[in-house]
């Protein structure tokens, strides 16, 4: 052999060496997304970065979060998630019904009785395993379920009756089981990133958005308007979806970590929920914020109607409808007696 030759060999020799040190240390980096802040998204994100580092294989994944829209608006982040350029997002299942429209099962209003009963649907392990795998064909795994909160409705005049709600532009989920329920009764929903309603609020464009409490409050929407109505017509559910692709090219140890870390968090994030939405609750009217309920016929009236509705969506796809009737199975099993 040459010298040059051997100076060479000797260098990428030296190389290798120095590199390796650095590739068994390498960490893959987890970008966690979410549009909120300071909410049950935000404490499941923070209690899986915490969960992850106790697993085997957790010290290879360098899981970073990223709150309130720093990675871009609800749609940007769900397609980021979708194409593989975020590793994962948190959402309520209503923002991702343009990914598949399976989504909306979880939308269906009166499904959930309450948290508890929600959190014992998801929490079901066959039902829990079902999920994590659901949406595998579009390239999306759930390795998070949380509940969230009930749906009210923010609006910057008094809503004390769905005929004072008719006409009224509000900001809405982009999912069919949000958009029509309001059509309904009148009142004209408007799907828009949410760093836009604060804006839309205050020039007129908007005259309420359909929320959780605990984001009406973390965002201090109380400064631009002073009212809620509890209609209370679903239990939102939020997701963790990572990229398929993604999570198939981390070795064994790392996949097991990821999943066993999701499901860790849920549990313990489920009692930090509901007290954040009791605590937001008091926050708005300590805020000098009312809470408002339609009357009591006519919130039974109105219930009736949206279920009606919410079932006539679901069963018009029968990818849609087959696993509604699955999730129903699990939901009336688990029904509070």
């Amino acid at each position: 052999m040459s010298f040059t030759r051997r100076s060479m060999f000797a260098a990428t020799l030296a190389a290798a060496f120095i590199a390796a040190p650095y590739a068994a240390s390498a960490q893959t980096v987890m970008k966690l997304a979410s549009a909120t802040i300071n909410d049950g998204q935000h404490e499941w994100q923070k209690r899986f970065v915490e969960a992850l580092k106790t697993k085997p294989g957790g010290d290879k994944i360098k899981a970073e979060i990223y709150p309130a829209s720093q990675l871009g608006s609800i749609p940007r982040m769900a397609e980021g998630v979708s194409l593989g350029t975020i590793e994962a997002f948190i959402t309520p299942t209503a923002f991702v019904t343009n990914l598949d429209p399976r989504f909306q099962i979880f939308d269906v209003p009166g499904l959930f009785k309450s948290p508890e009963h929600q959190y014992a649907v998801i929490q079901d392990p066959a039902y829990r395993d079902h999920l994590e795998t659901m949406f595998l064909d579009k390239g999306l795994r759930v390795i998070g379920a949380i509940y969230n909160s009930p749906t009210v409705i923010l609006l910057k005049k008094p809503g004390t009756t769905l005929e004072a709600m008719k006409g009224m532009k509000v900001r809405t989920f982009a999912s069919p089981l949000q958009l029509e329920p309001m059509k309904s009764i009148g009142v004209i929903p408007t799907p828009l990133a949410l760093s836009e309603v604060v804006p839309q609020l205050q020039s007129g464009g908007l005259d309420g958005m359909l929320a959780g409490m605990p984001i009406l409050t973390a965002f201090k929407y109380y400064d631009v308007a002073k009212y809620v109505t509890d209609l209370n017509f679903s239990q939102i559910l939020s997701v963790n979806l990572v990229n398929e692709n993604w999570f198939k090219a981390q070795p064994k140890e790392v996949q097991d970590a990821i999943r066993a870390a999701g499901r860790e968090a849920e549990q313990q994030a489920f009692p930090w929920v509901l007290d954040n939405n009791k605590k937001s609750y008091e926050a708005w009217v300590a805020n000098k914020g009312e809470i408002l309920k339609l009357p009591a016929q006519e919130q039974e009236t109105m219930m009736k109607n949206f279920v009606a509705l919410g079932t006539k969506i679901v069963d018009s796809n029968p990818g849609v409808k087959k696993e509604f009737e699955k999730l129903k199975a699990v939901v009336d099993a688990k029904a509070p007696k």
